[in-house]
């Protein structure tokens, strides 16, 4: 395979990457934790598949080596945020069911 066709065929699978990071992130944000799940699948065969073609290693990439961390940061902190929000509102739940079981049983 030639040098070009080579590089891009590796640039196509880091915008592939790349695209389905900033997908996961916009989800997050939204609350959409399940199709996270679901697209973080198809990221994690990917980053197996760019990995085993050793792209990331050369140097020529190194600026989108460093975009992807970007976005798995990015990701990450939605996905922590997220999790918070989660933790709260089932805080809330337990804290209400508490207040029904009080309720009835004072009746």
């Amino acid at each position: 395979m030639s040098t070009d066709k080579q590089i891009s065929r590796f640039s196509s699978a880091l915008d592939d990457l790349q695209s389905l990071l900033e997908k996961q992130i916009e989800l997050a944000q939204q609350g959409n934790v399940s199709e996270v799940e679901v697209l973080s699948k198809q990221a994690g065969s990917l980053v197996e598949k760019i990995t085993q073609m050793g792209i990331l290693e050369s140097a020529e990439f190194k600026n989108r080596r460093e975009q992807l961390q970007k976005l798995y940061d990015r990701l990450y902190l939605a996905v922590t945020a997220q999790r918070a929000d989660v933790a709260q509102k089932l805080s809330r739940v337990r804290k209400g069911k508490k207040t029904v079981e009080t309720y009835r049983n004072n009746i």
